[in-house]
């Protein structure tokens, strides 16, 4: 298995490109387009939650300490348009990501190290699945960049899954492999009842039996949003126990 290393500079130029795609999107649709894959969304209602994602990671990443920040606002700016209250946030984002260390010490949700790094990998693939969000609203979304969405891949398994983030509660047991065949990435999960641990075949070596009972693959990006709902994992080439598959959906 090899796992893709982001770095703050890949972070940085993604969310250069999704941003503005993103934005174009929004600004191409009408405030109460349905986003299909959101339920219940609407393409205003998906500009807001992102720019206050921005405002709210804004709010603690730079302060230097590992502190639980207070909760995400709710609140929208009086008179300001969903594509200009996204600008707005983004654009500030922007600024504070291009001077942040990534060392420096931050909070974050996950059983990783607590530094500001996590961020910009965060939401550089939180931008990208939003991207396709609103692309799709106006029927033209685009898959999310290999090398990106197998980043993102990595995410929910080193990530998500292991902080408890589940899309469902249930207890599954057994060996799964992800294949990313555009991006040359594969991945092996061993799913242990509520617990998951990633496996990494060039470096494990004890007696445990690896042998997959599930075999996924296909694009990068169809990966990804498979693992986050947007897909179905039946528009991926599946062999084996399907029923493992309800354990890799995070949300």
């Amino acid at each position: 298995m090899s796992r893709l290393h982001g770095s703050k500079d890949f972070w940085l130029g993604a969310l250069r490109v999704e941003g503005p795609a993103f934005a174009s999107a929004v600004a191409e649709a009408p405030p109460q387009t349905p986003v299909l894959s959101c339920p219940g969304w609407t393409v205003s209602d998906l500009a807001h939650h992102l720019a206050r994602g921005y405002a709210w990671v804004r709010s603690f990443v730079g302060s230097g300490t590992t502190n639980p920040p207070a909760g995400p606002s709710g609140e929208t700016p009086p008179g300001v348009s969903p594509v200009q209250h996204f600008q707005q946030e983004y654009d500030q984002f922007m600024v504070l990501l291009d001077g942040l260390d990534p060392e420096s010490p931050a909070w974050n949700w996950a059983p990783q190290p607590k530094k500001a790094a996590f961020w910009p990998r965060r939401m550089a693939i939180e931008t990208a699945v939003h991207r396709w969000d609103a692309q799709l609203a106006i029927a033209a979304g685009e898959p999310i960049e290999a090398k990106l969405a197998a980043d993102g891949v990595s995410e929910v398994l080193d990530t998500w899954l292991p902080a408890g983030r589940r899309q469902h509660s249930g207890q599954w047991h057994g060996v799964i492999q992800l294949v990313a065949a555009d991006a040359g990435q594969e991945w092996y999960l061993r799913l242990r009842g509520a617990g998951v641990a990633l496996l990494d075949t060039d470096t494990i070596l004890d007696s445990d039996d690896h042998h997959a009972r599930a075999h996924v693959t296909g694009t990068a990006s169809d990966l990804l949003l498979a693992l986050y709902g947007r897909i179905g994992f039946e528009m991926l080439e599946v062999t084996g126990d399907r029923t493992l598959l309800d354990g890799l959906r995070t949300g």
